[in-house]
C-alpha cells in the first residue's frame, strides 16, 4: 500500500484508448513512444504504470493512482498530451489516416481493480496483447 496525506490506499485502474475511426495505424514505434509518454505524464500525476500494451488500433494501461485523482482530468491530459506529441512527431505517417488533427476517439474504457486474481488476469491480457508489426513494403 502508498500513503498520502495520513491516508494508505492501494487503487488500479485498467484504462484503454482507441485510436479514431479505430484505424490500425499504431506500429511498434508508436507503440514505445506512447508508453514513454505515458509514464512521464502519469509521474507528474504522482501515478505509475504498472502494465502497458497495445495494438495496431488500441492501447491498455493499467496504472497505480491516488484517492485525491480527478479521473476525468487525468484521462483528457493523457489523451491531449499524448496525441499532440505523436501527431508532431510522426506527421507525415498519420496525415494518411486523419486530415483533421486526431489521434484518438474521443471515447474511453476505464475499469477500477484490486489486487487478486482480478488484477493478475488484467496483467496477463494487456502483456498478451498482439504487438504491432512492421509496416509491409
Amino acid at each position: 500500500m502508498r500513503s498520502m496525506n495520513h491516508a494508505a490506499f492501494e487503487i488500479y485502474y485498467h484504462l484503454t484508448l482507441q485510436v479514431k475511426y479505430r484505424h490500425k495505424l499504431i506500429t511498434e514505434e508508436i507503440l514505445q513512444r506512447l508508453e514513454s509518454i505515458f509514464r512521464d505524464t502519469l509521474s507528474k500525476w504522482r501515478c505509475s504504470i504498472v502494465s502497458f500494451s497495445g495494438e495496431t488500433d488500441h492501447v491498455h494501461l493499467l496504472f497505480e493512482a491516488h484517492p485525491s485523482l480527478n479521473l476525468s482530468q487525468l484521462i483528457a491530459n493523457l489523451k491531449t498530451v499524448s496525441s499532440r506529441l505523436i501527431r508532431k512527431e510522426y506527421s507525415e505517417y498519420l496525415a494518411n489516416y486523419f486530415w483533421k488533427p486526431y489521434f484518438w476517439s474521443s471515447s474511453y474504457g476505464l475499469k477500477s481493480i484490486s489486487k487478486g486474481a482480478e488484477f493478475d488476469v488484467i496483467v496477463k491480457y494487456i502483456q498478451n496483447q498482439e504487438k504491432p508489426q512492421p509496416p509491409k513494403a
